[in-house]
């Protein structure tokens, strides 16, 4: 604003430069004209010296009200006739040279000299002194109109300029809050996280404290989104993050720092206890359902906690360490907490380079197919075999399914994995038939997991894989968990009912752990069900009820029963008299590499059960 007054100030004093130098012109053309008009009309009195003619013809000028003083000089210079308008006003005597015609300045008048001609020949010369006292009038009111109109410019632009920083300010306000604020919530964002722990981690080397960071990842947040709508969804969000605000102090620092993940920034953390007390106060509040229109939802977390600095000397530490702390309490049930400690970064480590060789493996060849025999109770035959994969990885040696399958089915190589298991297991299977060493053996066993069974794709792939190795969909069984046919049952119903379709059999796995209920059961069109080991371990025992009733009822619905785990005498004798139909453990045989397990086939061995 002070360049554009400052422009604005220049640009008056230039106007007001110009308007006088275009007054003062005026001017000296009037008196020009007015030297000229009495030039023309005392041209007879010079000629015949008439002196009184010329002072009338001066006294013309009476009517100007600039004019001061007049005077016609004959040839030499002689005063024919003067006019003052005051006695002041005085004109040069007679007697001077005839000047030149010209005009000249000062800054009380301006003088403008025209010469008298008559026949071709100067005979006088007509001098009039006008004052510039008008003309600095007129000069004052041109000023005082351009500064009115420069300082009206002027407060208009302010006026302009103000009102635009404002509307500025308000956008860098709105900005700001979007940079700083989740707007689902009203918390604090990441941006902000970042530099609020930067000031709690500043604060705490100060005063020589501690500071405690909570990450906290809601289970099964995503359900929410896919059955009821991302609008039911951030509402959940929005009920979380109050019930949080209103729980924990207010010194607390609340963020949500996307997606379902929120954080808690604990400072000053003085006692030792207080991590974990903070930890079961959020599940604790947690626990009471939300009420979300006409829904009642159980919402749970799983939180990682870390302490800065016995366990992290900087912010990126004290993240990971959180992250990978909440990774453990989720991979150990969910709603529960881990506080972070060293040896936990050492396993997530491991499991990075489990994932890095695992999406590797199938390039490399280094998975493999075991095979265990699955045993008719009656007969003592073999009826049945399981897929089971086995991976010896060059750098991390022999790596347990229990390890490596959880990380396929987080890392997204469950998929790929799955379709070789399912094609290897076709092809030994359709070459183990042609050479007539199934003749016995009623189906091959591949499990499916979760992410399979949401693939689109699955049956397309079943169907080219049957295809490609002449294997008859009869000997192939698939294999479910209860636990993932109950997380969408109509989907999961329309799967079956397409294998089914296909010729395929269909068998429920971990059965006793997945809540499924008896009308589901009826409506499912399974061939068979697997209890649990965990029922198989406890028999005879605290398991039995619960195995002879899963073989009662599965008899009622016309299902076969296997059992898995199977490992005494006892378990055969208890399973045998229970009605069990089928069953498999390392009683009876370990899982098995291809070529044991063929000629196993070719002497068409029975085992003989308890």
């Amino acid at each position: 604003m002070l360049a554009a007054g400052a422009a604005l100030a220049l640009a008056g004093i230039l106007l007001i430069v110009v308007q006088f130098i275009a007054l003062r012109g005026a001017l000296v053309d009037d008196l020009q004209v007015q030297a000229r008009i009495v030039g023309s009309n005392s041209s007879a009195a010079l000629l015949f010296q008439d002196r009184s003619a010329g002072a009338e013809t001066l006294a013309g000028l009476a009517a100007s009200p600039n004019v001061q003083s007049a005077a016609i000089y004959g040839p030499a210079g002689a005063l024919l006739a003067s006019y003052q308008r005051l006695p002041a006003n005085t004109v040069p005597a007679s007697g001077l040279p005839l000047p030149a015609p010209h005009h000249e300045f000062n800054a009380r008048h301006v003088e403008v000299t025209e010469p008298v001609e008559a026949n071709g020949a100067r005979i006088g010369t007509v001098l009039i002194r006008a004052s510039m006292a008008p003309l600095y009038r007129r000069l004052a009111s041109f000023t005082g109109f351009t500064l009115v109109v420069a300082a009206g410019s002027y407060a208009l632009a302010w006026l302009l300029v103000a009102r635009m920083r404002r509307a500025v300010q308000r956008a860098e306000d709105h900005l700001h809050y979007l940079a700083h604020v989740d707007p689902i919530t009203a918390l604090p964002n990441r941006n902000a996280f970042n530099d609020k722990l930067a000031t709690a981690l500043e604060h705490a080397d100060r005063q020589e404290t501690s500071v405690v960071l909570l990450l906290l990842d809601l289970d099964n947040f995503k359900v929410v989104n896919d059955t009821l709508g991302h609008n039911s969804g951030d509402a959940l969000l929005q009920m979380v993050a109050r019930r949080l605000t209103d729980t924990l102090r207010t010194t607390d620092v609340i963020c949500r720092i996307g997606g379902d993940e929120f954080v808690v920034i604990v400072e000053p953390h003085e006692d030792e206890t207080e991590p974990d007390a903070v930890a079961r106060k959020i599940l604790h509040a947690l626990a009471t359902p939300f009420q979300l229109e006409h829904h009642l939802l159980y919402v749970s977390a799983s939180i990682g906690v870390n302490v800065y600095p016995q366990y992290a000397r900087d912010e990126q530490a004290l993240m990971r360490g959180a992250d990978t702390a909440m990774y453990y309490a989720k991979n150990s049930g969910k709603n529960d907490y881990e506080t972070f400690k060293p040896e936990m970064e050492q396993l997530a480590r491991k499991r990075l380079k489990l994932e890095a060789n695992l999406r590797r493996a199938l390039e490399r060849n280094e998975l493999s197919l075991h095979y265990q025999p699955q045993i008719d109770v009656r007969s003592g035959r073999m009826t049945g075999l399981e897929v089971l994969t086995r991976w010896t990885c060059p750098e991390l040696g022999p790596v347990s399914p229990a390890e490596f399958i959880p990380v396929a089915e987080e890392s997204g190589v469950i998929v790929p994995l799955g379709r070789w298991v399912l094609q290897t297991a076709c092809r030994q299977a359709a070459a183990w038939y042609r050479a007539g060493l199934l003749d016995e053996i009623s189906h091959v066993a591949v499990n499916l997991s979760a992410c399979q069974t949401r693939d689109n794709d699955l049956m397309a792939d079943v169907h080219a894989i049957l295809g490609e190795t002449g294997l008859p969909p009869a000997l192939l069984e698939l294999e479910i968990t209860e636990g993932v046919l109950m997380e969408n049952v109509h989907a999961n119903l329309a799967l079956m009912q397409q294998i089914q379709m296909a010729g395929i059999h269909l068998s429920i796995d971990d059965f006793g752990t997945g809540y499924s209920s008896m009308a589901y059961l009826k409506r499912f069109p399974i061939d068979q069900l697997k209890i649990d080991r965990s029922f198989v371990n406890d028999v005879p025992g605290d398991g039995a009820a619960i195995a002879t009733a899963i073989i009662a009822m599965a008899h009622s619905l016309n299902l076969k029963v296997v059992a898995e785990g199977v490992e005494t005498e006892q378990q055969v004798r208890f399973l045998r008299e229970a009605g069990c139909d089928v069953m498999q453990g390392y009683y009876f045989a370990k899982p098995m590499a291809p070529e044991v397990l063929e000629r196993l086939l070719s002497e068409r061995r029975q085992f003989l059960a308890a």
